[in-house]
């Protein structure tokens, strides 16, 4: 796909393919590695969504450009090969079908993006993973907005582009309830009002599937979510998707 910028909406950032930032995963494996991973090196289903086992293991290692030498040589994903021979040869060193000998198509534009956010969009054949660090004056900016934002909330934004313009956004993100995580998937239209939202993994908290909460928000500019007053599931819902929709607004439209 050849697009050097494209524009998000007349109101949006213009932004280069090959210039998009790169969370701290990304960064550190590009400098141990030489080349930008797909979040599938980390995520079970893309950016966004669980950690798989070498995630898990980079994780509990310190999340770092060191942890990244730790393992290097586990085998996190059980096919023979370690984790840092399989990184230097440019296979996935978290899929037991992608090995030296035979890395697949991990690294292709199609396979960083997961299939739940494709379906968003059924028409769209090209993407723009756009992967966002937020700066403090990003995180200071969401306060204002009534977002609690930090480092640990980058994430990446998936923009699908048709006629070499952006057609709207999705992005995977984690929410919190009584100590537990469940992930929410959310679609917008290229103003940043909310298309879509529905729940991608709820198994700790399987009550997020039944909220009447998600169809309350759709029609939202994402960056306008009303702060919840409450403490109940809705309100831990309400919440994560206003810190989601804030943070596509300043990495795009306020970047």
């Amino acid at each position: 796909m050849r697009l050097a910028l494209i524009l998000l909406s007349s109101s949006l950032l213009m932004t280069s393919i090959n210039s998009y930032a790169m969370p701290a995963f990304a960064r550190y494996y590009k400098q141990q590695y030489g080349y930008m991973p797909s979040c599938h090196a980390c995520h079970s289903e893309g950016g966004g969504t669980p950690l798989n086992n070498y995630g898990k293991a980079f994780k509990d290692n310190g999340k770092s450009l060191a942890a990244l030498a730790k393992i290097a040589s586990l085998d996190s994903d059980g096919d023979g090969a370690a984790n840092g021979v399989e990184a230097q040869a440019k296979a996935n060193p978290a899929d037991k079908h992608s090995t030296p000998a035979k890395a697949g198509t991990w690294l292709d534009l199609a396979s960083l993006i997961p299939k739940e956010v494709q379906a968003l969009f059924p028409a769209i054949r090209s993407w723009l993973p756009k992967d966002a660090v937020l700066t403090s004056a990003d995180i200071a900016t969401a306060k204002t907005m009534g977002a609690i934002l930090s480092a640990a909330d980058e994430n990446t934004i998936y923009i699908p582009v048709e006629n070499q313009r952006p057609a709207g956004t999705a992005l995977i993100f984690p929410a919190q309830y009584q100590g537990k995580t469940f992930f929410l998937l959310m679609a917008t239209d290229k103003q940043l009002k909310i298309t879509q939202i529905k729940v991608m993994n709820a198994k700790d908290v399987p009550a997020a599937k039944k909220s009447a909460v998600y169809g309350k928000l759709v029609g939202l500019a994402a960056q306008s979510i009303p702060t919840p007053t409450t403490k109940d599931l809705d309100a831990a819902i309400t919440q994560a998707v206003k810190n989601a929709g804030v943070l596509l607004y300043v990495r795009l439209k306020g970047a």
